[in-house]
């Protein structure tokens, strides 16, 4: 027996919305390492421009560290009801998983190494592979795992963090700063290739399966043992939970956050920050999304942005194609020479029009043409062109 990909039926637009507006605020963010060599700054320091600053702590409190988050835990919601929808049918999910997640891991490197460093498909489709062996377990068993692993190395590093003095400078490399400008910005391709490569290995390297465990594989774990209540799909009868929970995580995430700008930043309150602040922000983002998605009115206003987030694959690395031909010297060669609000604007601009491309492509395909090019790896040949699709993303 064979799995079909999602029919269009079976999508849940609340889920299509959060990958969409969670795309929009994952491409601000990385249009700060798109224009700037943002893995190597210290980000507080380096932007002196009033305008940069105000710009750099906006994007910092409201967006960096909160959207990856709902993005993993919308990754392992999604693997979740592949498993469930697998075992109705009887069919064997670790096989069509595994297919999938290699598939997925092979656009990945080509991203990260031929396109743009700051991907997440490798990270996602690793992460993957270690969450499709325990979906069989219960929605409190996922939750459990997900948040030993979570809360007790990253409560563990932040007592480590503590410690560091307050008056510790923020690494930042002044080569690596320099070797990015020129490579970048005036480079040859090889030099680009170099470079690229080089920042892959420092943001990645050999900690990756440690950065997983603690970080990406319990948000997909989330996401999983919410899947497997339906929590999204059971919105309107749980208006009073999801109320109280955004009540909750958006207050305590968003003073978490705004910790570097009030107390200083330094390495404690910049990792607490990113792991604790941006986690419960997501969560109240997933829940406010949610329970918007119950306005009809919302609903069509922003059917683009769920369109956009059903084609999640191929919105994610048109972005990276279209930044790097803007910034990198085989393209219009700006890197460097665009500020901080500049760089929002034009990411802003750029997603309006992928939300234009995705309305037009959607009406006349059933899915994205990465997701098609997906779907014909995955599942083979046999597939039916019906109304049948595969979000990679999911």
């Amino acid at each position: 027996m064979n799995v079909a990909p999602t029919q269009l039926s079976e999508r849940v637009v609340a889920l299509d919305m959060m990958r969409g507006f969670s795309l929009l605020g994952i491409f601000i963010v990385n249009m700060l390492a798109f224009h700037t060599p943002f893995y190597y700054i210290d980000p507080y320091t380096w932007f002196t421009v009033p305008a940069d600053r105000d710009a750099f702590q906006w994007i910092d409190i409201v967006i960096q560290g909160s959207v990856y988050p709902l993005f993993s835990m919308l990754f392992g919601y999604g693997l979740a009801m592949q498993f469930t929808k697998a075992s109705e049918r009887g069919v064997s999910f670790p096989k069509l998983a595994l297919r999938r997640l290699l598939v997925l891991l092979g656009f990945g490197i080509v991203h990260a190494f031929f396109i743009w460093s700051g991907d997440i498909l490798i990270t996602y489709a690793i992460s993957g592979l270690l969450v499709m062996w325990i979906l069989f377990l219960s929605w409190k068993w996922l939750l459990g795992i997900a948040l030993g692993l979570y809360l007790l190395p990253n409560i563990l590093m932040s007592f480590v963090m503590k410690l560091i003095p307050e008056d510790e400078p923020i690494y930042s490399g002044v080569q690596q700063i320099e070797s990015s400008i020129v490579a970048f910005g005036s480079g040859s391709w090889s030099d680009i290739f170099a470079q690229r490569a080089e920042d892959w290995m420092y943001a990645n390297g050999f900690t990756i399966l440690f950065f997983l465990l603690i970080t990406i594989f319990p948000y997909m774990l989330i996401g999983a043992a919410a899947s497997k209540v339906n929590l999204i799909q059971r919105t309107a009868e749980k208006k009073v939970f999801w109320l109280i929970l955004i009540a909750i995580t958006l207050s305590v995430g968003t003073y978490i956050k705004f910790l570097p700008h009030t107390q200083g930043a330094n390495y404690y309150t910049i990792f607490v920050q990113d792991m604790f602040g941006g986690p419960l922000q997501a969560v109240a983002y997933a829940g406010i999304i949610a329970l918007l998605c119950q306005l009809s009115l919302f609903r069509k206003l922003f059917s683009p942005v769920a369109k956009a987030g059903r084609m999640s694959m191929t919105t994610y690395l048109t972005q990276s194609i279209v930044a790097t031909t803007i910034f990198y010297s085989y393209g219009f060669g700006l890197y460097g020479k665009v500020d901080v609000m500049t760089g929002t604007w034009m990411a802003i601009g750029i997603f309006l029009i992928q939300l234009i491309f995705a309305e037009l492509w959607l009406n006349k395909f059933t899915q994205g043409p990465v997701e098609m090019l997906l779907k014909r790896l995955t599942y083979g040949k046999s597939v039916k062109k019906t109304n049948e699709y595969s979000d990679e993303l999911s």
